[in-house]
């Protein structure tokens, strides 16, 4: 297994950040990418909103998208099984 770490630079909602991970470099910059057009897009609806706001109501947005398609996962592993 390789232990090769990613170095990607990214900028998320007009700030730069220097990220490392396991994931290749590619992902990374999937991911921030992800979050970048989330941010933008809870600012587009709340445009009076700090970027401390704006992060909170991103993740918040994303983190029920998931557990949402967790709960979809679940439900079609149970059928799986039938």
């Amino acid at each position: 297994m390789s232990e090769k770490k990613s170095k990607v630079t990214v900028e998320i909602f007009g700030e730069k950040y220097a990220l490392k991970g396991d994931a290749d470099a590619e992902r990374i910059l999937r991911v921030a990418e992800l979050i970048d057009h989330r941010m933008k897009m809870v600012a587009r609806g709340n445009p009076g909103l700090s970027p401390a706001k704006v992060s909170v109501l991103a993740a918040l947005n994303l983190a029920d998208e998931y557990l949402r398609l967790e709960q979809d996962y679940q439900q079609l592993m149970e059928m799986l099984k039938d």
